[in-house]
């Protein structure tokens, strides 16, 4: 199984990633990060597969994908 890393403090909460998450593993945070926006934050239950959507399609580069 495959995790995600997000530097929180580099999302601006564009939201691209939650959409091109084909099982649905990032959502919005309501927390807020340094420049007061809502960072994403993803699910650690569930079962990534390390498709790297998220992070190719992350216009900050704030997604790391482990495998």
């Amino acid at each position: 199984m495959a995790k995600i890393v997000i530097n929180q403090d580099r999302c601006k909460g564009c939201l691209l990633c939650v959409s091109f998450c084909p099982k649905g593993l990032i959502k919005k945070s309501a927390k807020l990060n340094k420049k007061g926006l809502n960072f994403v934050e993803f699910d650690l239950n569930g079962e990534c597969i390390g498709c790297m959507q998220c992070a190719i399609i992350c216009p900050d580069c704030c997604i790391e994908v482990y495998k």
